[in-house]
């Protein structure tokens, strides 16, 4: 292997094991969980994904999805991925690692409260229009206005009335957001009756995630074929060819993850933009500055 070659290869190994470093630094999520629990944890899942196949496919994805930003914002795209799922069903997870490695200001994470007193008399879907994507934008939604088809309906919080003209609206509003050039992907996050049981232990055992685990949570487990009946009734009447639904399979989320990531790069048409060869500038010395000696109390202590 020539000099420059074996120059270049070993830059390139450098980097990539400094990527799985930062990677395995912002995955380092295991539960904090009692020995006992710890071991039914485990034995429930014989079947996950080993870490370094994992890894080495997220960074694979992540890399393409900087692609698909480039082509979204020089073509002046828009793009909204919208997620919803059960509670504990890890739509933040995949959420963080398609935005992990993008510019916020072209992907950005929509995840709005409950609506005020005056947002409860507006048009259902005034409070999501703002956060529609402009041209060179991807937006994602933690939730979306298919709140009303799912815990709005199943916690009483909409009346049957409202939710029968939100089912008469939502496939002529996505229509619309098509028709002006909005490309909409919907991912229900799915996972099992047994995968939320364990998940939720695992919220109320661990320290690092009991806060996690809400009042609302603690009522889904208890009200789990409501859910089903709800989530059945708006697949069967929103699953529009405009904007169709597409189920993610949820109980590994390391598969969870990267299912979903090629799902959503095959779906949009991008394609690789050609950037100008950056160079770096020479730095303008000023013979005439002296930089100044700033005073110990302006600097972080150095602990570590």
């Amino acid at each position: 292997m020539k000099k420059n070659q074996r120059d270049k290869f070993n830059w390139l190994e450098a980097e990539l094991n400094e990527t799985y470093d930062e990677m395995f630094e912002a995955e380092f999520s295991e539960p904090m969980l009692p020995d006992e629990f710890w071991k039914i944890y485990k034995g429930e899942r014989p079947d996950t994904l080993e870490k370094r196949t994992y890894f080495g496919n997220l960074l694979r994805l992540q890399m393409k999805l900087i692609k698909l930003q480039d082509w979204v914002e020089n073509t002046g795209s828009k793009v909204l991925i919208i997620c919803e799922g059960r509670d504990g069903a890890g739509k933040g997870g995949v959420i963080k690692r398609i935005t992990q490695r993008l510019n916020p200001r072209v992907a950005r994470v929509v995840a709005l409260p409950k609506p005020t007193e005056r947002e409860m008399t507006q048009w259902y879907f005034q409070r999501y229009v703002p956060h529609l994507p402009a041209g060179g934008e991807i937006v994602l939604f933690d939730r979306s206005y298919y709140n009303r088809a799912g815990v709005e309906r199943v916690m009483g919080f909409a009346s049957e009335d409202q939710v029968e003209q939100f089912f008469r609206d939502v496939p002529e509003f996505e229509r619309m957001l098509v028709r002006s050039g909005i490309i909409v992907l919907k991912y229900w996050f799915s996972i099992s009756d047994e995968e939320q049981q364990l998940r939720f232990m695992m919220r109320i055992h661990d320290p690092m995630r009991q806060w996690k685990l809400s009042p609302m949570d603690l009522e889904s487990r208890v009200r789990w074929e409501d859910y089903t009946k709800a989530k059945e009734e708006m697949f069967s009447r929103t699953n529009i060819p405009e904007a169709p639904w597409y189920i993610v399979e949820g109980n590994d989320k390391k598969r969870e993850r990267l299912n979903c990531i090629e799902h959503i790069l095959s779906q949009i048409p991008y394609s690789e933009v050609d950037h100008e060869k950056i160079e770096l500038p020479d730095r303008v010395f000023n013979p005439d500055y002296e930089r100044r000696v700033l005073p110990d109390k302006l600097y972080v202590p150095k602990i570590y």
